[in-house]
């Protein structure tokens, strides 16, 4: 079996499409196909139920998927520490963060960490959350940095991950004031209010969905949406809508008056920032690292 097998395998169970996870993997489908016939092949049985409308795990498939993410996380992870010990790669500690924090808090909170020790070198990879989240399950990054609610799904299971919480934010709802200072659309009274609206791989976007706040405003209408904090705060500021923003990214703005909330304290979001690592365990520097915050947040 080759490493490569199990990759487009959870290519395949995440797209359901053979010439979508072909394209991903970078490969011809044929090529890809052959691929995905000879894991099945070495397992001894059908992984796929393939139809003209889309491609489904079998049941074999199923219980195949619960063990091949973090397989191919451990895979990663041996390679990457018998490379560190044969002397081929230094010990680098690397995180995956989502925007906003690697701006925000990213920087101020790595710090005061190898405050209380040395760690050897930092790599720190910028996306967002879903491509944050690709990264810790293909063993790319040894830690996720990002924002966390109690009611936004999480793909990371207690089984495979485990969490520390090290810092605090909110999301508020923020609007450029009129004229006279006040709103130029609020959330409280009745009427059409402009939402500039988080994409589906933002992780800020699926805790404000989870919020369900059009329910409770029928009058929020999408005219504008964007992975990137910085986007939707640029927009707010330019008077296009409302947007819900960490206050660690709109704090200046808030000050400035270029942003005022567009409703009560009800309508804003406290949000946990928490550091994600796999539960098998990790290279020395990273356990190491990881004690030390642990002990900090204790």
């Amino acid at each position: 079996m080759e490493l490569t097998w199990l990759e487009d395998f959870l290519e395949l169970a995440e797209t359901g499409s053979f010439s979508r996870a072909a394209e991903a993997r970078n490969i011809t489908q044929p090529a890809f196909s052959r691929r995905i016939k000879a894991l099945e092949d070495w397992v001894g049985a059908p992984l796929f139920i393939r139809t003209p409308q889309r491609t489904t795990l079998t049941t074999a498939g199923e219980q195949f998927l619960r063990g091949a993410p973090d397989l191919v996380r451990r895979l990663l992870q041996l390679r990457r520490e018998a490379r560190e010990a044969g002397g081929r790669e230094t010990a680098t500690l690397r995180f995956a963060a989502t925007h906003v924090l690697s701006f925000t808090f990213f920087p101020h909170w790595i710090r005061s960490v190898e405050s209380h020790g040395s760690f050897g070198p930092v790599r720190l990879l910028s996306d967002s959350m879903q491509a944050c989240e690709e990264l810790m399950f293909q063993g790319q990054a040894q830690f996720l940095l990002c924002h966390r609610h109690a009611l936004a799904p999480s793909r990371f299971e207690p089984r495979q991950f485990r969490s520390a919480v090290v810092g605090h934010d909110a999301l508020m709802p923020l609007v450029a004031p009129d004229a006279d200072g006040r709103p130029r659309w609020s959330l409280d009274a009745p009427g059409e209010v402009p939402l500039l609206a988080y994409t589906g791989e933002s992780g800020l976007g699926r805790i404000v969905a989870a919020h369900r706040f059009e329910e409770r405003a029928p009058g929020l209408k999408a005219v504008f949406s964007a992975h990137l904090a910085a986007s939707l705060l640029g927009m707010a500021c330019d008077g296009r809508g409302v947007a819900w923003l960490p206050h660690s990214v709109a704090a200046q703005d808030i000050a400035a008056g270029r942003l005022i909330p567009a409703g009560g304290a009800e309508w804003e979001i406290g949000m946990d920032i928490v550091l994600f690592r796999p539960n098998a365990r990790q290279s020395p520097a990273a356990e190491g690292f990881w004690a030390e915050v642990n002990a900090i947040s204790a």
